[in-house]
């Protein structure tokens, strides 16, 4: 039966996406059973603040600023403070591309949730132009799908789950037309959106919302480089370096959004470029990523000191941040190893499972050798 089978196939297919995606959203920890174990102050809500610190200071690299404002932010939440007409925080990541400002809420999903995509994330960069605005606030009356309220957000994800806050993540906001900004000040303003044909209510009193912005970047790129003048203390006027950011982000943000926006968001968090001193941290969070994904393999891999300096030195660019060391460690690991499994593959899976390898630097290229066997003949297939 043609029907059944194509059933079967797509279910399969999407059992085996969900497994692929697993490695890279899932926590190796049991955060729920680490969340459900904390405090007993009466509050609505029940997780474990330094477990969600030890997720973020160990995926997320020198934002230390930033992290600590998140982490104070869920303080207010925990402590079941925050003004209950209101959604629990409103927040804008502000900073150049490549930075972490995405990855900060995915990490913080992981960490409260235990999956890095348990949240409603809504890429604004699709919402350029003014008639999308019914993608947020739904289709008017007499429109077609006015009557069914449908929206592009996910009511379940913003609402949370037992004991933990929804998380909404608008992401790249500068992005959205005027319309779709406007749509969403009574969201940040009472927590409450009223689709256009009144047929729907979506509640964000329960929700934590993010914004990500590359706006600022150039003003921010000039004040770090101000900072490295031998008289820039002289012109600081006794402000601390969080103050003066802040004030750079607040002049740029009511350049490009009205102030009854900007005066809707509660912490404004301005991340740090990416420095050459983290380079070898990310480089060693991206193997610890790639190894999770190795696990369906059942090997490890590892990458030479020789190796690890060549990617820090061709792939370490300020101005990309960590993607641009992403792409260098795609470039000079990954590509040598998955010609190695592939080869490995036709030989004997015996050859992968259950072993442990070295990816080396030879000669400019990137070579893989068992961990067991350094100094041998490399294997044929690893060469680049």
């Amino acid at each position: 039966m043609p029907f059944l089978n194509d059933m079967l196939e797509d279910t399969e297919r999407r059992r085996r996406d969900a497994l692929a995606l697993q490695a890279e959203t899932l926590s190796s920890k049991d955060v729920v059973g680490a969340h459900l174990a904390s405090g007993a102050i009466n509050s609505r809500f029940r997780f474990d603040i330094d477990v969600i610190r030890q997720h973020l200071e160990h995926e997320i690299i020198g934002q230390d600023d930033a992290l600590a404002g998140i982490i104070d932010m869920l303080s207010i939440v925990r402590a079941d403070i925050a003004d209950p007409r209101r959604p629990l925080y409103t927040s804008l990541l502000l900073g150049p591309t490549g930075v972490g400002k995405t990855e900060m809420v995915r990490v913080l999903a992981k960490a409260m949730h235990g999956d890095a995509d348990a949240l409603c994330r809504v890429d604004m960069n699709t919402l350029s132009q003014e008639h999308y605005a019914a993608a947020i606030s739904g289709a008017p009356p007499g429109y077609v799908g006015s009557k069914e309220g449908r929206t592009i957000l996910d009511q379940e994800k913003i609402e949370g789950s037992a004991g933990k806050p929804g998380i909404v993540l608008f992401d790249e906001f500068e992005k959205a037309s005027a319309e779709v900004v406007l749509s969403l000040l009574n969201v940040f303003d009472n927590g409450i959106l009223t689709v256009a044909s009144g047929e729907r209510v979506y509640s964000f009193r329960n929700a934590i919302i993010f914004m990500t912005s590359n706006l600022g970047t150039e003003h921010l790129r000039r004040e770090a480089i101000r900072q490295t003048k031998p008289w820039a203390t002289l012109l600081n006027a006794g402000k601390t370096r969080k103050q003066r950011l802040h004030t750079i982000a607040q002049d740029v943000l009511l350049e490009s959004f009205p102030p009854e926006f900007v005066n809707r968001i509660d912490q404004i968090e301005v991340f740090n470029w990416i420095d050459h001193e983290n380079v070898e941290v990310l480089i060693a969070l991206e193997m610890e990523k790639l190894n999770r994904r190795l696990n369906k393999h059942d090997c490890l891999l590892e990458i030479s000191q020789k190796l690890r300096d060549h990617i820090a030195l061709n792939g370490f660019d300020r101005q990309f941040g960590a993607r641009s060391l992403r792409r260098a460690v795609r470039r000079f690991v990954e590509v040598p190893f998955a010609r190695f499994l592939l080869g490995s593959e036709a030989a004997s899976t015996a050859d992968v499972a259950g072993k442990s390898f070295t990816a080396d630097l030879v000669a400019g290229e990137a070579v893989i050798l068992r961990s067991d066997e350094a100094g041998k003949e490399y294997d044929e297939f690893s060469r680049r």
